[in-house]
């Protein structure tokens, strides 16, 4: 059996783990950002041309996209 969701790529920085994920039902992408230390997480869905940048300013591409997200919730820049 085939996992519906595919980690694609996955970066982590002072405990912010950002993930790059495919659905293969959906043929969806989507970028998902978790932080460790308080728990809090959101998820962004991305087009395919978007995906790279998402993956690596998620919090500049939900800025523009208003998603909310804690302000202390802040990726160290890498």
């Amino acid at each position: 059996m085939t996992a519906t969701i595919e980690e694609l790529d996955q970066r982590e920085s002072n405990g912010i783990t950002v993930s790059l994920l495919w659905n293969r039902l959906t043929n969806t992408l989507s970028v998902h950002v978790y932080d460790s230390t308080n728990q809090e997480e959101f998820e962004l869905r991305c087009a395919a041309d978007e995906a790279l940048d998402a993956f690596h300013h998620p919090f500049a591409y939900a800025a523009t996209r208003h998603v909310k997200y804690h302000p202390s919730f802040r990726l160290a820049h890498t």
